[in-house]
């Protein structure tokens, strides 16, 4: 195990509970990008081809956590908003389908499909309330469904929906499944081929522990011709590179979705990142995460008045626990915590806690206690 410490030098008096939304870099990300920067100021672009080595690896470090087939199926994106945008506007839509989602969403995953109303596409909202909520996405799933888009993990709630089952599903009924993955992925092992996902999508800023302006976009490799492309530039070329060949195609690869320039101060950043969890292993980053959220969930039910509103089932979660607390209005908690430097997000029916994997378990004791004090304040 790398040194935890050493890794994330944060402050000493910082709670940082808010992984489920912009996550503190490793330290050897933040070296990469220093190295990057030196590099400039001194040599300019003069090392690029090693630049295109970080990147390689990068690729291949993603394909390695969704599990794909190869770095093929491996697009780098801007984030999970363009992903998903890249396959709501590519199928070939007809009047009357409709598109399976929940209604728990985070809005990336609803707006992009309500913006192809104009095409006689049908948004189709389910509740997950229930106890069996792959049972209602699919049973939601009619003839005239060609896709299902779900979150793997609902951003609120934290709620973790059994990927394999819904992918079994939509196979037998011939609907393609989208997996914002974003609440998942660097949390949870997460396995593309097994759920036979069509597509999925993750920033690297949340629980990849990168920056933000950098993301993955899978798409199985019998469905990248499907897509009808929108953006096209130099880079996503098959023979990109050739700036004197004046007939062209599109890359066989996932590279055609990647129009220009890469963002390769982010992949210097995303790819340190990525060795780190790959060092620790995601079986136990995802073990770690559980016994974070265990300590943070029994805490809670020890304090009057709490109602967790996330599941209780490890099976059921990844690293999201949210909550409220009886006689307290959600935003002055999360602005009293907040002052308390328990860093935090106010989402859906309250508080959302989101530890990571190298969260000191001191510092989840430090959070409840200021808790504590505040229910005795």
């Amino acid at each position: 195990m790398p040194n935890l410490n050493d890794e994330f030098p944060l402050d000493r008096d910082l709670c940082y509970l808010n992984h489920a939304a912009v996550a503190p870099w490793p330290k050897r990300a933040s070296e990469a990008v220093q190295r990057f920067a030196m590099e400039n100021i001194r040599s300019g672009a003069r090392d690029y081809p090693q630049w295109l080595q970080v990147e390689k690896r990068l690729r291949e470090r993603l394909a390695r956590l969704l599990n794909a087939s190869g770095t093929a199926d491996i697009a780098l994106v801007k984030n999970t908003s363009e992903a998903l945008s890249f396959v709501a506007f590519g199928l070939d839509w007809k009047s009357g389908d409709q598109v399976v989602i929940s209604d728990e969403e985070f809005p990336s995953n609803r707006i992009v499909w309500e913006a192809l109303k104009p095409r006689g596409v049908e948004v189709v909202q389910v509740s997950l309330a229930g106890s069996d909520p792959e049972g209602a996405l699919l049973a939601a799933c009619g003839p005239r469904t060609r896709l299902l888009s779900i979150s793997s993990v609902q951003f609120a709630s934290g709620l973790r929906l059994d990927l394999t089952r819904l992918g079994a599903g939509c196979r037998e009924r011939g609907v393609l499944l989208c997996v914002d993955a974003i609440q998942q992925l660097g949390a949870q092992p997460l396995d593309v081929q097994a759920c036979d996902c069509a597509f999925a999508m993750a920033d690297g800023h949340k629980w990849m522990l990168g920056p933000e302006g950098l993301g993955v976009f899978y798409c199985r490799r019998d469905l990248r011709e499907q897509l009808a492309l929108h953006e096209y530039g130099w880079h996503m070329l098959e023979h990109a590179g050739d700036y004197d060949r004046t007939e062209w195609e599109p890359a066989r690869s996932a590279r055609r979705f990647e129009c220009g320039s890469p963002n390769m101060l982010g992949a210097m950043a995303l790819e340190a990142s990525l060795s780190l969890l790959e060092e620790v292993g995601m079986e136990r980053v995802a073990a770690l995460i559980e016994e974070r959220v265990l300590q943070l969930q029994e805490g809670l039910e020890r304090i009057d008045g709490v109602r967790l509103h996330s599941p209780l089932n490890p099976a059921r979660r990844a690293g999201i626990l949210t909550f409220s607390w009886d006689g307290w209005d959600n935003q002055a908690l999360f602005a009293r915590l907040r002052e308390r430097q328990v860093i935090c997000a106010q989402r859906g029916k309250g508080i959302r806690l989101s530890p990571h994997f190298y969260t000191d378990p001191a510092q989840i004791e430090r959070s409840l206690t200021v808790l504590g004090q505040l229910r005795q304040g």
